[in-house]
C-alpha cells in the first residue's frame, strides 16, 4: 500500500475495515516489511509507504517516524500531511484504548466507605454469629487451632489480662473523678439468685463480678459483706456512692456500709423509684390504708386491663392476628412485666394503632369471624370503637408522660445525679398542669385526683431522696442563674431551699470530718452560692447558665479547691442501676445447664471477659453514632 503524495486519500474513520498486521501495533500496516532481522526481538527492515525511506528498527521507531515524534533516533516522515497525521494518531489512540485493561472501580479509602464496610462485617450484622459457625466447620489448611485445655486455662487468663490492660485507662481516673458501684440482683432460669456489680465513672462502665448467692441467706449482713468486698477491691477512697434497688434489705445493707465508710453513700435507683410510682398509680391495690388511692385510680387499672385484653385476644389466635396484620404494618408489643413502665409502653403502642384497630373491627372479615370467641370479639369491637375509652387512654398517657420522660432520662449511665432533684420537682409540676387542665380547674382549687397522684410521687421521692442528691443539686451552678430561676414560678436557688441546705450540710460533715477543713469548705460554698469573691466576675455569673456544670467548675472553681474537687466528682455520677440490669443474661449464658460443672473461677473469668468486651465496644464510633445506641448493648 503506497500513499505517495495523494492528499485526497483519507484513512477510513472506521479503521476496522483495515486489516492490521498486528493488532497491538497498527502502524506496521503503513510500512512495507522487507526482512525480519535476527532470531528474536522486534527489529525489522522496513520501508515507509509514504516517503519510501528504508529503516532497520523496532515498532517504536515506526511510530516515531510516522507520527513525527522527534528524539527517537529516526528521521521524521516528510510526506505525512497534517490530515494523515491526525488519522494515524486516531488509529493509535483507538487501538490503545481497545487493548487497554478495563478499569474496575475499587472501594474508596474514604472513612465513610470504610465505616460502611465495618458495619457489614461487624457484630451489628445479623449474620455475624453465623460467620463463626461457618469458620468452625471449614478448616483452613495449615491452621492449627488452640486445644481445649489451652482455651480454658492459659488463653482465658491471657485474655482476662488483656481486658484488664484495656480497662486500666478507665480505672486510672477513679481517684480523681470518683466511681459509682452499681448493684442489682435477679434470678436466672435455673432459679439461682445472682448479683451483678458494675463500676460506673465518667471514663466508662466496667463489669466487676457476678455473685451466685444460691447457698447464702440474703440478709443485710450478707449483702453488706459482699458490697464491702467490692468496695475494697475498687478502693474505698475512689467510691462515691452505691446504687441498689429499693428493697428494704438493700437499704439496711446500705446503712451498714455508710456506718463503716462515712464518705460512701447508699443511693436507691431513681428508675426503680419511678417505676414503683407508676405501678402504684396504674395498678392501685384495694387494701387497708389505700382506699383513697384505689377509689381515684381504679379506673386506670380497668383501662389497662382492657388494653391487655385487646392485645391478648388478637395475638393469641393466628386468624385474628392475620386479620390485624392486613390493616397495620406495626406490630402489637408483648412487653414483659419485668420491664419498666410496661403498661405505658403497651398503651402508647395501642394509641399508634388506633386507626388500624378501628378499621379492622369494622371490616367484613372481622364481622364474618365465627370462632368460639364471638362474644369476646364483640367486646373488643365495642372497646375499640368507644371514643370515651380512647379519651381516657389519652388522658393516662398525658399525665404520666412527665414521669415517663424523666424515667427515660435517668435510665442510662449518664451523669444525672445532680439533675434528679430538679427533674423531680419539674415532673410533679408538669403532672399537675396536665391534670388541672383536663379538669378545667384553677391552680388554687382542690383536685382529689391530683392530690392522690401527688401523694404517691411525694411518698416515693421521700424514700429515694438522699443527702447526696441535695449536695449534687447544690453544686450545679445552673440552679443559681437568673435564667433558670425565671423559668418557673416559686423557684429558689439551692442555698435558699431549707431541705436542700439541711441535707447538703449533713453531706459536707461526712466528707469533711475535720472541723477546720469543714469551716473552709463552708466559706467556699458561701462565696460560690452568693456570687462573692472570685465568683462575682461577669463571666463567672454569665457562664452559670451557658456552660455545662463540669466545664463551669473547671473554668471558674480554682479559687475554691476543696469545693471544686468535690463538685467535679459528684457532677459526673449516675443515678440509676440500669446499666447493671442490661447484663442480666450474661452469667446465665456462660453458666448454662450444659456447663453446670464448670469451675466457678473459670465461669467468673468468662463472664468478666464477655461483659467488658461488650462494654468497651460501646466506646467505639459505630456504637455511639448508630440510631439504636440507647437500646441496651
Amino acid at each position: 500500500m503506497s500513499f505517495g503524495s495523494d492528499s485526497s486519500f483519507r484513512i477510513p474513520s472506521n479503521f476496522g475495515s483495515l486489516e492490521f498486521q498486528d493488532d497491538h501495533a497498527p502502524l506496521w500496516t503503513f510500512v512495507t516489511i522487507k526482512d525480519k532481522l535476527g532470531d528474536g526481538g522486534g527489529n525489522k527492515l522496513w520501508s515507509c509507504n509514504f516517503c519510501a525511506k528504508v529503516v532497520k528498527s523496532s515498532y517504536s521507531r515506526v511510530k516515531a517516524h510516522l507520527l513525527r515524534i522527534s528524539g527517537a533516533g529516526v528521521a521524521l516522515c516528510p510526506k505525512v500531511t497534517p490530515e494523515y497525521l491526525a488519522d494515524l494518531k486516531r488509529i493509535c489512540e483507538e487501538v490503545e484504548n481497545k487493548i487497554k485493561p478495563k478499569t474496575i472501580p475499587l472501594p474508596s479509602a474514604a472513612p465513610a466507605t470504610l465505616s460502611q464496610k465495618r458495619k457489614k462485617i461487624g457484630s451489628g450484622n445479623p449474620y455475624y454469629v453465623s460467620s463463626y459457625s461457618f469458620a468452625a466447620n471449614h478448616n483452613l489448611s495449615g491452621l492449627l487451632p488452640p486445644s481445649y485445655n489451652a482455651l480454658r486455662t492459659s488463653l482465658l487468663q491471657q485474655e482476662r489480662s488483656h481486658i484488664e490492660r484495656l480497662l486500666q485507662p478507665i480505672k486510672s481516673l477513679w481517684l480523681i473523678k470518683g466511681v459509682t458501684l452499681v448493684y442489682d440482683g435477679w434470678t436466672d432460669v435455673q432459679r439461682r439468685p445472682l448479683i451483678n456489680f458494675m463500676a460506673v465513672s465518667e471514663g466508662g462502665l466496667i463489669f466487676l463480678k457476678a455473685v451466685d448467692s444460691s447457698k447464702e441467706y440474703k440478709d443485710k449482713h450478707y449483702m453488706a459483706s459482699i458490697i464491702k468486698d467490692v468496695i475494697n477491691e475498687v478502693g474505698p477512697k475512689n467510691v462515691v456512692q452505691i446504687i441498689t434497688d429499693n428493697a428494704p434489705v438493700c437499704k439496711a445493707a446500705g446503712m451498714l456500709i455508710e456506718a463503716e465508710f462515712h464518705h460512701v453513700f447508699w443511693t436507691p435507683c431513681v428508675v426503680h423509684t419511678l417505676n414503683l410510682a407508676l405501678k402504684n398509680i396504674c395498678a392501685a391495690r384495694n387494701i387497708d390504708g389505700n382506699e383513697n388511692v384505689f377509689n381515684e385510680c381504679h379506673w386506670i387499672t380497668l383501662l389497662v386491663d382492657d388494653a391487655s385484653f385487646i392485645k391478648t385476644f388478637i395475638m393469641t389466635h393466628s386468624m385474628r392476628l392475620t386479620i390485624f396484620n392486613e390493616f397495620s404494618s406495626l406490630k402489637l408489643l408483648s412487653v414483659a412485666e419485668t420491664r419498666f413502665v410496661s403498661m405505658l409502653v403497651m398503651l402508647k403502642r395501642l394509641k399508634l394503632l388506633k386507626r388500624a384497630l378501628q378499621n379492622m373491627v369494622i371490616s367484613d372479615r372481622w364481622n364474618s369471624y365465627r370462632e368460639d370467641d364471638v362474644g369476646k370479639a364483640a367486646h373488643v369491637k365495642e372497646l375499640i370503637l368507644n371514643d370515651i375509652w380512647w379519651d381516657k387512654l389519652d388522658y393516662i398517657l398525658s399525665f404520666t408522660d412527665p414521669i415517663y420522660s424523666m424515667l427515660r432520662k435517668c435510665d442510662t449511665d449518664a451523669s444525672t445525679l445532680h439533675s434528679v432533684y430538679e427533674m423531680w420537682d419539674s415532673m410533679i409540676e408538669k403532672v399537675k398542669t396536665v391534670i388541672y387542665r383536663h379538669e378545667e380547674k384553677e391552680t388554687n382549687e382542690v383536685s382529689n385526683f391530683y392530690d392522690v397522684i401527688h401523694s404517691i410521687l411525694n411518698f416515693r421521692w421521700s424514700k429515694s431522696c438522699t443527702p447526696l442528691h441535695c449536695l449534687a443539686h447544690s453544686l450545679n451552678p445552673r440552679y443559681y442563674s437568673e435564667e433558670w430561676l425565671r423559668e418557673a414560678p416559686n423557684r429558689v436557688p439551692p442555698h435558699q431551699d431549707d431541705e436542700v441546705s439541711r441535707e447538703k450540710n449533713k453531706c459536707l460533715k461526712r466528707y469533711f470530718p475535720n472541723a477546720e477543713e469543714r469551716k473552709n469548705v463552708f466559706v467556699e460554698f458561701s462565696n460560690f452560692s452568693s456570687c462573692a469573691a472570685d465568683f462575682a466576675s461577669f463571666d463567672s455569673i454569665e457562664d452559670r447558665w451557658t456552660l455545662d456544670p463540669k466545664s463551669w467548675w473547671v473554668m471558674h472553681g480554682s479559687s475554691t479547691p476543696l469545693l471544686q474537687k468535690l463538685a467535679l466528682k459528684l457532677l459526673v455520677q449516675p443515678c440509676s442501676s440500669s446499666c447493671c440490669e442490661r447484663n442480666w443474661s450474661t452469667y446465665s449464658f456462660i453458666h448454662s445447664m450444659k456447663r453446670n460443672k464448670m469451675d466457678p473461677k473459670r465461669a467468673e473469668d468468662l463472664v468478666y471477659v464477655h461483659s467488658n468486651l461488650r462494654l468497651l465496644s460501646r466506646k467505639e464510633e459505630k456504637y455511639t453514632k448508630r440510631r439504636d445506641k440507647d437500646v441496651g448493648y
